[in-house]
């Protein structure tokens, strides 16, 4: 073969692989393709996966994703409906749908970022002026609308306008995000993408109000402990006076029931001395001496000057004790 004739047939050969590997294109499990003519789409989106062909040079491979993509957006403030401004920050999980709509309409990935910068911010705002600061920043972490116990005040009841109460959440979050989502869906279902979930990042304050809103926070708890502290010194008190009334009756009835013992002691005591009496007249007479003789050591002192009439029966007691011994006649030893 001559080398010119070699020449051309190896030039006839890369042309055709040229053109076959521009008439094929392959399409993996991850996009779909939308053929384009001049620019212009040419039948349906090509979603199967594997080897396709098409009109080579004339015709072009567009592609596009099929996997759920992402969006984060970033901060926007807004003012919410008590008047606080806050930036909220938001994200996004999106797909493409509508294959052909959304090639006509965005054409690539940055087009649809823009767009929902545009939509998702709009909504965005327009949902959270519409609700008060604490329907957007209070949820715990099952996302669901929360109460702080300790801002209910010491007497557990969350009354609006007493110390350190809050508002009931009527709301929430979550439904604010649902809000949001359904309000922007349509919009965006024009361009070809499905939304398919939204949720609100980080929401903060504006610096310029951070430092009087923490001020705020400051008073409020301790207004909250000075609350429990008054309760606190009010249950201590009555605790105290309970403590003293139960004191007290302890006390008087103790001192009740010693009496009562003491009285019945007493009355047993007499009615022994009462059974000597009757039993025994020397021995009640002795007795009786006794007694008037510790009488005497309790009554008589050093010093001591005792008035008494001649008829009072102490006064015979002295006399007799006093009085000579009567010795006994021969008569009288004989009765």
């Amino acid at each position: 073969m001559k080398p010119g004739c070699l020449i051309a047939f190896a030039a006839g050969a890369l042309v055709a692989l040229y053109v076959l590997a521009d008439t094929c294109y392959t399409v993996n499990e991850m996009e779909q393709v939308i053929i384009t003519q001049f620019g212009k789409p040419v039948g349906e989106p090509v979603i199967e996966p594997g080897l396709h062909f098409k009109q080579p040079f004339i015709q072009a491979v567009n592609r596009i994703e099929k996997r759920f993509l992402e969006w984060d957006g970033a901060p926007v403030g807004i003012p919410t409906k008590d008047k606080t401004y806050i930036y909220v920050e938001t994200f996004a999980r999106w797909r493409v749908k509508e294959a052909m709509q959304y090639f006509l309409r965005i054409r690539d990935e940055r087009s649809a970022g823009s767009r929902l910068e545009d939509i998702l911010g709009s909504e965005t705002r327009n949902a959270v002026a519409k609700h008060e600061l604490i329907e957007i920043i209070r949820t715990d972490k099952n996302r669901k609308p929360a109460q702080d116990d300790s801002l209910k005040g010491p007497a557990g009841s969350a009354v609006l306008g007493s110390v350190g109460a809050l508002p009931p959440i009527k709301v929430g979050r979550c439904k604010i995000e649902e809000e949001i989502k359904k309000a922007a869906e349509g919009k965006l279902a024009d361009f070809g993408i499905e939304l398919l979930d939204l949720r609100i990042k980080r929401v903060d304050y504006n610096p310029e109000v951070l430092d009087s809103i923490y001020k705020r926070m400051m008073s409020e708890r301790q207004q909250i402990a000075q609350a429990f502290r008054s309760e606190g010194e009010g249950s201590a008190a009555r605790i105290a006076g309970q403590k003293e009334r139960e004191l007290n009756d302890i006390q008087s009835t103790a001192y009740r029931q010693a009496q009562q013992i003491r009285g019945e002691a007493d009355a047993k005591a007499a009615e022994i001395y009462a059974r000597a009496y009757t039993q025994n007249a020397q021995a009640a007479e002795f007795y009786a001496f006794i007694k008037s003789m510790e009488t005497y050591k309790k009554v008589f002192a050093k010093d001591s000057t005792l008035l008494l009439s001649t008829d009072s029966e102490f006064f015979s007691l002295l006399k007799r004790a006093g009085a000579p011994a009567k010795t006994s006649t021969p008569a009288a030893a004989g009765r």
